[in-house]
């Protein structure tokens, strides 16, 4: 049998914002409405379906395995807007990025304050 991951709700407490800020961030395309979400397209069919909620969030981790050349775009989009970014989870390497596993990797949050990860290498390596 096989198993694919296909979408996932995020949480948002403006979700025009915090969807096009990460399909502008990440070269894709922009943010479509999908019922009562707004859906950005990922790689494989994957969407990440964005929901206003008037909740307080609880923010939540989503990492991302992205090209050379995604990630250099990204970063200097990062850089260029002045957002603030780290070189690891705990936040103790501001303005870094990291070369985990023979990669590069950055994280950030995103305006609903979710921890967003770029990396070009799986954890593992290869």
């Amino acid at each position: 049998m096989t198993v694919r991951f296909n979408h996932t709700i995020v949480a948002a407490r403006d979700r025009h914002e915090s969807a096009t800020f990460l399909s502008r961030l990440l070269s894709l395309p922009e943010p479509v409405p999908a019922g009562y979400f707004l859906a950005v397209q990922l790689a494989d069919g994957v969407t990440l379906d964005y929901v206003d909620t008037g909740a307080e969030l609880s923010a939540q981790h989503y990492a991302f395995l992205v090209s050379d050349d995604v990630f250099d775009a990204a970063i200097e989009r990062i850089r260029t807007q002045g957002v603030e970014h780290w070189a690891d989870p705990a936040q103790q390497h501001p303005g870094e990025i990291n070369t985990n596993d023979g990669g590069r990797g950055v994280y950030f949050q995103d305006p609903g304050g979710h921890f967003m990860e770029i990396i070009t290498v799986p954890y593992g390596g290869s």
